[in-house]
């Protein structure tokens, strides 16, 4: 049909592509870091530069003109956009995911009113807090209220959890973003540009076609990397963006010091510097060498045809909680040798605020590497991953 061939012809990118396309869009993402955070969502020109270099389709179904980008891949390009503006790369992994797991599980009828026209679709919302649906002849009607819907401000169409009350089924709903109610409220110390605003839902009419099963690892189109299921497109993105996050911030740093050097006194001739540094570039190659390691066994899995064991569950996990942490110590660590430069508006500033609101997301919280750990230890046998919880396998 015609939606289906301008998709296909004018927007499949292979994923060195987006790589490069991302690493190009780096000086972009930097001029106007400043003027997003001051507007609270992504400027047009970012916005428009993420649309036309396909990076919103990076995780969308081959047969409707996306990449199906491969794990290393997607961490290498959100890792490249958040070493130039950790908002933007934040705003394009959630719109991102939503974006290509709606492209992926959803029945025809959804896909067909959504992927059309010459750019792909933003999709945005809260996939983790769940509203409440109920039946309403072959669909469901839909209330709740959510927060933190990353990139909402550029979507077109809202991704949402809801549990159905008369199953218990978690749900993800997909409708336009003219049925939600949308509350300006985003006032947080880090990530300004994301605009992760809250929004209500009140008694929406969402037709079945629109809904997939939450944890679903079986998809309707699209090829094996749509077996990882939402959550570990999710554990994807954010370890791309912790290392993007610490390696600007230690380049940042270098950069500072070395523009000081042959002062009288510097860090430039502080040994006790070199041995921090030293020390924070260690942790940050330890920790992307875990990510791609794990990843890299995970892609071998679904290469395979098979799904994640617990094990490979527990080992993403592990290692973006390891990453996000190794970030947190290297921002404490860059700021405080930053000096009065860091405390001043520029990047150092930026990044070590938008590092700590990216501690504060539910895949690096304290619960994760409590299940990493019961599960390592041999302590919960018989268990499986669901989301970020550890609970009794099913069957």
């Amino acid at each position: 049909m015609e939606q289906e061939r301008s998709m296909t012809t004018t927007r499949t990118q292979l994923p060195g592509d987006l790589v490069a396309a991302a690493r190009d869009l780096q000086p972009l993402l930097r001029d106007h870091a400043a003027a997003s955070e001051q507007a609270g969502e992504l400027v047009a020109p970012v916005a428009d530069a993420l649309h036309d270099s396909g990076l919103f389709g990076m995780w969308v179904p081959r047969p409707l003109g996306g990449a199906e980008l491969d794990p290393l891949s997607s961490v290498q390009v959100v890792q490249t956009l958040a070493e130039a503006d950790p908002s933007a790369a934040w705003v394009l992994m959630a719109a991102a995911l939503a974006t290509g797991t709606g492209g992926a599980y959803l029945g025809d009828e959804a896909v067909a009113a959504m992927f059309t026209g010459p750019r792909f679709p933003v999709v945005a919302g809260q996939g983790t807090r769940p509203g409440r649906a109920v039946r309403d002849g072959d669909g469901y009607r839909l209330s709740g209220s959510w927060s933190f819907a990353s990139g909402i401000k550029h979507a077109q169409w809202i991704h949402t959890l809801g549990v159905v009350e008369d199953t218990g089924e978690p749900l993800i709903f997909v409708l336009p973003v003219e049925q939600a109610q949308l509350v300006d409220n985003w006032d947080v110390m880090g990530l300004q540009a994301t605009g992760s605003i809250d929004y209500t839902i009140e008694d929406v009419p969402v037709p079945a076609a629109f809904t997939h099963h939450g944890p679903t690892e079986t998809p309707v189109r699209g090829g094996d990397v749509f077996r990882l299921g939402i959550i570990h497109f999710a554990l994807i993105g954010h370890s791309g963006w912790a290392l993007g996050v610490s390696r600007r911030m230690l380049d940042e740093l270098a950069a500072l010091v070395r523009s000081k050097a042959g002062r009288p006194g510097t860090m430039a001739d502080n040994p006790h510097f070199h041995t921090v540094y030293g020390e924070a570039e260690a942790r940050w190659h330890a920790a992307r060498a875990f990510v791609h390691d794990a990843w890299r066994a995970a892609a071998a899995a679904i290469g395979a045809g098979r799904p994640l064991d617990v094990q490979e569950k527990t080992m993403v996990r592990l290692a973006l909680y390891n990453a996000t942490w190794a970030a947190h110590e290297i921002s404490q660590a860059v700021y405080r040798a930053g000096g009065t430069t860091a405390l001043r508006s520029g990047a150092i500033q930026q990044y070590f605020r938008d590092m700590h609101a990216g501690t504060q997301h539910v895949t690096s919280a304290p619960g994760v590497i409590e299940a990493c750990g019961r599960h390592l230890g041999g302590l919960a046998p018989g268990h499986d991953w669901l989301y970020m919880n550890l609970v009794p396998a099913e069957g």
